[in-house]
């Protein structure tokens, strides 16, 4: 007599399926996760667009600062006198601030934002040109030609695709460097240029009453 054959082994069930309402939340959960990452993206991308002519920003989305008031600050204790530039009707300035200039000499800057959403960046200094121009820059670069505004002579510097760095020296100190940057224009450039000359003098700390 033959032995009754064993049952055939029997593998794992299969998984069971998730309640309704378990899949219900999760599927809740994922949307509100994409939701969130959409509105951040977006709401990162809102306030700032980009042209031919460089990157502008929205005006109503930054703050503004007193610039008069910090670069008063900043002259009490500054080894060299600064300007309050007289700026168009409608720039704002938006971020000022002083820190020092690779190789020696000290850094002075405000950022301003035109009408159109350009940005451009003022820096008083009495370090010297290219060391100015390579801690603005964040490396030296090579000089690409010389412009005139405002009666001053300033020096570009400028690498390939980018912005340019205009220097020049005050016309009432021969150690004080300005130099401008940023995405605005060269119509922008000028007419910060011709602010910055027609601008306030303020004294250095030591030569204040």
């Amino acid at each position: 007599m033959s032995a009754d054959p064993s049952p055939a082994p029997q593998g794992p069930p299969p998984p069971g399926k998730p309640p309704r309402g378990s899949l219900r939340a999760r599927d809740m959960l994922m949307c509100l996760a994409v939701l969130l990452v959409v509105v951040a993206v977006g709401g990162g991308v809102r306030s700032c667009s980009f042209a031919p002519g460089g990157p502008t920003v929205d005006p109503n989305s930054v703050p503004t600062v007193d610039a008069a008031a910090r670069l008063a600050e900043f002259a009490r204790a500054s080894e060299f006198p600064l300007r309050v530039p007289a700026v168009p009707q409608g720039w704002r300035s938006n971020s000022t601030d002083r820190s020092p200039v690779d190789g020696g000499g000290t850094a002075v800057r405000v950022g301003y934002l035109t009408p159109e959403g350009k940005y451009l960046r003022l820096v008083q200094s009495d370090g010297g040109e290219e060391a100015l121009v390579a801690t603005e820059a964040g490396g030296p670069l090579a000089g690409t030609g010389v412009t005139d505004a405002a009666g001053l002579r300033w020096v570009t510097y400028q690498k390939e695709g980018g912005e340019p760095f205009r220097v020049t020296t005050a016309p009432d100190d021969p150690q004080v460097r300005w130099l401008v940057t940023g995405s605005g224009t060269d119509a922008d450039f000028g007419a910060l240029a011709r602010a910055t000359v027609a601008g306030r003098l303020l004294p250095a700390g030591a030569e204040q009453n």
